[in-house]
């Protein structure tokens, strides 16, 4: 018997929930003329995503590998399973991915709630009663329509849109945004880099003025030399929901429209990446998934910590894909005995590596 430590100890059957951070195991028996491996679901593997993505595709390559079918999987895990891949995620191939361009607030800083203050004390200055809420339809549009929206709602006259941004980015900077303030999102700059080791070109793409950006990043603890492009709202005379920041992100990056990939957190922004023809990875940690789905993105994450390289680089739709890829390669490189048995053992290997990696790095515990 081969064993496999198993990330879901303790949990009841269909469960996905994890009770205990100590691993049990998976048993494979090792294929014989009478038997064939009885193998785990994908579905079962309750870590990060991206390393359950990545063991859920070593699995299913191991059940092709093995002569297992998949109309062998009992109907509620074939269910189970089906939710991994979310719906309402892009069905087309997932091409090639050159550059991820990440939006600033609230997807690599926590700073939208700050800024939705921010505002609320330059109406306080004029004498204008609104609340934090009042900003929420206006997020990610760039500060000159974020307030000029409120200011319109609220009849406030004589607004000029302009000195009011002045205003507010000096609130915003002198009193929200302090250096070394830790309002990056946890996973933010880890993920940075492991695009960068990639090989991915990484890029800042915000409606925000650079003024509001560079003290994000100071306040997030993100040293501006991560990014290779760092795109802000200044010389836009259109910013989000137009693709005029994605089209100039792409253009400097050198990089085509379709190989790049954008992670936003607001409507705006969604509609911004499509209209620019690239596919988009939302994130809720502004507004709802509800209200995300208008704007079809590809991918919706609970935040960037949530991510995975391989939803990156992969898409979580096509694990099936990958999983044939994975069997293809495997069956190109074959075995030292040349047997199916022989290459299942070195994808089973393959497997125990990834569960005791994502063990260290994780704990079992989801994401």
């Amino acid at each position: 018997m081969r064993w496999v430590p198993n990330p879901c100890r303790n949990m009841a059957q269909g469960s996905t929930a994890i009770s205990s951070r100590s691993p049990l195991y998976f048993r494979f028996p090792h294929r014989t003329s009478q038997c064939r491996p009885t193998l785990p679901s994908p579905a079962l593997l309750c870590l990060r995503p991206g390393h359950a993505h990545s063991i859920a595709v070593s699995l299913i390559a191991l059940r092709r590998l093995s002569g297992a079918t998949t109309s062998a999987t009992p109907p509620e895990q074939q269910q189970v399973e089906a939710e991994e891949v979310r719906g309402g995620e892009e069905s087309a191939p997932w091409d090639k991915v050159s550059a991820v361009l990440f939006d600033m607030d609230g997807v690599l800083c926590n700073s939208v709630e700050l800024s939705r203050m921010a505002a609320v004390d330059l109406f306080a200055d004029m004498g204008v009663s609104v609340t934090a809420d009042d900003f929420i339809p206006f997020t990610g549009t760039g500060e000159a329509n974020f307030l000029g929206g409120v200011a319109s709602m609220k009849g406030v006259k004589d607004f000029d849109p302009q000195e009011a941004k002045k205003q507010f980015l000096e609130i915003y900077v002198n009193k929200y945004a302090k250096p070394n303030l830790g309002i990056g999102y946890p996973g933010a700059l880890e993920f940075i880099i492991e695009c960068k080791r990639r090989g991915l070109k990484v890029a800042i793409t915000s409606s925000a003025d650079r003024t509001k950006v560079d003290a994000n990043l100071a306040a997030a603890n993100l040293p501006v030399s991560l990014f290779d492009v760092i795109i802000s709202a200044d010389a836009f005379k259109k910013p989000k929901p137009a693709p005029d920041i994605f089209l100039a992100a792409s253009k400097s990056l050198d990089i085509p429209q379709s190989q790049c990939i954008a992670i936003e957190s607001a409507l705006a922004g969604v509609e911004a990446a499509k209209a620019a023809k690239m596919r988009c990875i939302a994130v809720t940690t502004t507004i709802s998934e509800v209200m995300l789905q208008k704007a079809s993105p590809s991918l919706v994450r609970k935040d960037i910590g949530s991510i995975s390289i391989d939803d990156i680089l992969h898409g979580c739709h096509s694990v099936d894909q990958i999983a044939d890829k994975k069997v293809e390669e495997t069956r190109e490189i074959g075995s030292p005995n040349g047997t199916s048995s022989g290459i299942a053992e070195e994808v089973i290997s393959g497997i125990v590596q990834d569960v005791n990696s994502a063990s260290e790095k994780n704990h079992y515990h989801g994401g």
